[in-house]
């Protein structure tokens, strides 16, 4: 295998094209649109790997890269990789490319909830228009629990909405948001968005708790890491009827999931079990965590990728590295 400067693992088609753009001539870089575990590679082909959140990476493999550039706003992958590896290889991500962008993805999700158009959209058939009246979004209540640069930008959006909009978030750093307690707002929020950063700490945080006694029939929508939603207690709150619907682009075991659905394979995974289950559901809407795809994120993801590089291999740090 040929060693590359830069690898890039998940690139799909127009994010290569992108990617390539902005590749200067110094540097060589191989693409495929696998992960690390579908491609077979049995030793990193370059100097620093780049990933998305998709990939395994092999614990093999830690003393033998130079670094690691995950293209997403998240990091907490790399992290969990360190602690479990002691790998001394450099840790960088993207933290300013999609926030308007993901931000627009909630907005799509709970609109499309809210109006219902999944079954819009299958009525078309009969032309039947029973059961499927929404609701107008000015006025409602938004919850955005998670207030950084993603959660900011719903935040505005809601308010440009004509929405009543609150934040949770410990650091209340924006002087445009109200900030609350999630739980003194939770039973009158109409629609809450989770738009947390992930840590060892808030795993698991839209628990069967944090979700009792919020408003019948709201929307909750993930468009942060999966990791902070479980599956089973979506399932739940929806069979019982205390949630009325449920957008998601994110969701734990993603690797596991992405491979089952992209195969056709059935998984022995109880979480992806759940996740294929509730995708069925009429008033739930799953997206191929998909939310930082826009022409204009691509572009800006992958100008700043080619950013990092650069400077890693110039200086030996990346501009914007994994905290510690």
């Amino acid at each position: 295998m040929t060693l590359h400067d830069l690898f890039f693992y998940e690139a799909f088609e127009e994010e290569q094209a992108a990617l390539k753009s902005f590749l200067p001539d110094t540097i060589s870089a191989g693409f495929t649109t696998a992960t690390i575990q579908e491609a077979g590679h049995t030793a990193p082909p370059a100097r620093i790997i780049s990933l998305r959140t998709q990939s395994v990476i092999p614990s093999a493999w830690s003393d033998m890269m130079d670094a690691l550039l995950s293209r997403s706003t998240g990091y907490d992958h790399l992290l969990a990789y360190r602690a479990a590896t002691g790998t001394s290889a450099a840790l960088a991500y993207l933290p300013l490319y999609c926030a308007r962008a993901v931000a627009e993805q909630a907005l799509l999700l709970w609109l499309a909830l809210n109006r219902k158009l999944p079954r819009q959209i299958d009525q078309f058939k009969t032309f039947h228009r029973d059961g499927i009246t929404g609701s107008e979004v000015a006025g409602k209540k938004l919850l955005v629990v998670g207030v950084g640069n993603i959660g900011s930008e719903i935040v505005r959006i809601g308010e440009g909405l004509g929405m009543t909009v609150w934040g949770v978030d410990p650091d209340r750093k924006h002087d445009f948001v109200d900030y609350v307690e999630y739980d003194s707002k939770k039973a009158e929020a109409d629609i809450i968005v989770c738009a947390m950063n992930l840590t060892r700490e808030n795993r698991g945080y839209f628990n069967a708790d944090k979700l009792s006694g919020i408003k019948l029939d709201s929307l909750f929508i993930n468009i942060a890491r999966g990791e902070l939603s479980p599956p089973d207690v979506l399932l739940d709150k929806l069979e019982n009827g205390q949630l009325g619907g449920v957008g998601i682009d994110v969701y734990d075991a993603e690797s596991e999931l992405a491979i089952a659905l992209r195969t056709g394979h059935s998984s022995e995974n109880p979480i992806v079990r759940t996740v294929l289950e509730l995708k069925e559901l009429p008033n739930v809407i799953c997206t191929p965590h998909n939310a930082f795809n826009t022409r204009e994120a691509v572009m800006r993801k992958s100008e700043q990728s080619i950013q990092q590089a650069e400077s890693f291999l110039q200086t030996g740090r990346f501009i914007w590295n994994v905290p510690d």
